[in-house]
C-alpha cells in the first residue's frame, strides 16, 4: 500500500492483511483485516499515530520513507497489532517521544519493553501543539483495554478513535464506500470484541459528541467520512432495545436433538418470531456472535454426553457469557441417553447473561408427541415474552 491523504497534511498508512483469518487465536476474519497508523504534519512538528502490526512491520516503515522527523509517536492502544512496531520507530526517529495514558505507559514498558524515558504522559483533555494542528487527547477507557484513548485533531474535525469503530475488512479503499459491507464487518467486530464493554462504550460516546468531527479515522478498516453512520449503528447496538428474534445454537449425535430444534423453529416461525440457526459443526462463531447483538432470546440445544452438555454446546455457552450478549430471555432444550445434567452445567456457564428463563425441555431419546406439545409451549412464551416486552422492537 501507499500513504494516502485524507486530510490536508493527515495521510493514512494502512497495512492490509489480506490472507490473516484468525486473530489472538479465536477470532475468525473471514474478511481479513488492515491495521491503520496515521501521519499527521503541522507546520512545526509532525506525529504518527498508532502503528501497526509486526507481521507487517515492512508495510509501515516502507511508507515512511522520506519523512526524515517524527516528533511524536501517539499510542491510543497497547495492543501489539498496534504497538508492536513501536520500538523500531523509536530506532528510526530517535528524537521521537511516546505519548500515551498513564496506563499505557505501564502497559508499554511490560508488554512491548519500551525504554521509560521514551514516554511522555498526556492526562485526559491534555493538548499537545504541532503549530498550525493540535493533538486532544480523550480517554476513552475499555474500548476495549482499560488504557485506551482517542486522539482529536480539531483543526482538521478528524478523530483517530483506534479500535472504537473500527472493522476487521481487508480492503484497498481508503474510505467507506460499500455502507452495507462495512456495517456488517463492523457490527461483528463490535460483536467479538466491543459487546462485552457495552457500559463503557455508553459513556464515551457521550464523552466524544461535543466533539466537532466529521471524519473517524479508526485503526481497522476503512475511514469513515460519514461518521453518522457508524455512529449511529453504535447507539442502536448499545441501546436496550432488542429484536424480535431467536439465536438458536445447536449440536446433535443422532437426531434427536434436531428434530427438536427443527420443530421448535417451525414453531416460532408460525408465531411471527425471527430464528437463526446456527449448527455448531460448522458455524462461524463470529457469525453467532453477531446474532446475539440483536437477539430478544438465546435458546441452546444439545444433546448429553455422558451425563454433562455436549463439548460444542459447553464452548458456545462459554463464548457467549463472554461477550455479555443484552438477551432478555432464554431456554435450554436437548436430549439425552440415560441421564442429563445438562441444564444446570450449562445454566451454570452464563452468568454474565442476565436473561429471564422460559423454560427448559430434556428428552430422553426420541421427541414424543408430549415433547412437541412441550415445544410449542416454549414457542408460546417467547413469542408472549417478545409481543409485551417494550424494549422489542
Amino acid at each position: 500500500m501507499i500513504a494516502r491523504e485524507i486530510k490536508p497534511g493527515i495521510q493514512l498508512i494502512a497495512s492490509v492483511h489480506w490472507e490473516r483469518r484468525l486473530f489472538d487465536s479465536l477470532i475468525p476474519l473471514p474478511e481479513g483485516t488492515s491495521y491503520n497508523a496515521y501521519l499527521v504534519k503541522g507546520s512545526e512538528a509532525t506525529a504518527i499515530i498508532d502503528a501497526t502490526d509486526p507481521e507487517l512491520s515492512n508495510d509501515l516503515m516502507s511508507q515512511l520513507e522520506g519523512v526524515e522527523k517524527i516528533d511524536y509517536i501517539v499510542s491510543n492502544h497497547t495492543e501489539q497489532d498496534h504497538s508492536g512496531v513501536i520500538p523500531e520507530l523509536i530506532e528510526k526517529y530517535p528524537e521521537a517521544q511516546i505519548l500515551c495514558s498513564a496506563k499505557a505507559q505501564e502497559m508499554l514498558s511490560t508488554h512491548i519493553g519500551l525504554p521509560e524515558e521514551r514516554f511522555r504522559v498526556v492526562k485526559d483533555g491534555e493538548t499537545v501543539s504541532l503549530g498550525d494542528k493540535t493533538l486532544r487527547f480523550v480517554y476513552t477507557p475499555w474500548v476495549h483495554w482499560p488504557e485506551t484513548m482517542s486522539t482529536f485533531v480539531p483543526e482538521s474535525k478528524i478523530l483517530f478513535s483506534c479500535d472504537f469503530f473500527g472493522s476487521h475488512l481487508a480492503t484497498s479503499d481508503t474510505f467507506v464506500t460499500d455502507k452495507a459491507e462495512t456495517f456488517r464487518a463492523a457490527k461483528r467486530y463490535y460483536a467479538e470484541i466491543m459487546m462485552p464493554f457495552r457500559a463503557a462504550i455508553i459513556n464515551n460516546i457521550k464523552k466524544l459528541e461535543p466533539l466537532d468531527f466529521d471524519m473517524i479515522a479508526p485503526s481497522h478498516g476503512p475511514v469513515h467520512q460519514d461518521p453518522g453512520f457508524i455512529l449511529e449503528a453504535y447507539r442502536k447496538w448499545i441501546s436496550p432495545q432488542v429484536a424480535n428474534e431467536v439465536c438458536l445454537p445447536y449440536i446433535t449425535m443422532h437426531g434427536s436433538t434436531k428434530l427438536m430444534v427443527d420443530h421448535l423453529v417451525d414453531a416460532l416461525v408460525k408465531r411471527g418470531v425471527k430464528v437463526h440457526v446456527f449448527d455448531l459443526n460448522v458455524t462461524d462463531i463470529g457469525d453467532l456472535a453477531m446474532s446475539l447483538v440483536d437477539a430478544a432470546t438465546l435458546i441452546a440445544a444439545a444433546p448429553t454426553v455422558h451425563v454433562n452438555a455436549h463439548p460444542k454446546l459447553v464452548y458456545a455457552a462459554y463464548v457467549a457469557n463472554m461477550i455479555r450478549p443484552k438477551v432478555k430471555y432464554a431456554a435450554i432444550i436437548g436430549s439425552y441417553g440415560w441421564a442429563t445434567k445438562q441444564v444446570e452445567q450449562i445454566a451454570g456457564l452464563i452468568p454474565n447473561i442476565k436473561a429471564e428463563v422460559l423454560g427448559s425441555i430434556m428428552q430422553k431419546g426420541l421427541p414424543t408427541a408430549e415433547t412437541f406439545a412441550q415445544l410449542d409451549a416454549l414457542a408460546d412464551a417467547v413469542a408472549k415474552a417478545h409481543a409485551e416486552d417494550p424494549d422489542v422492537v
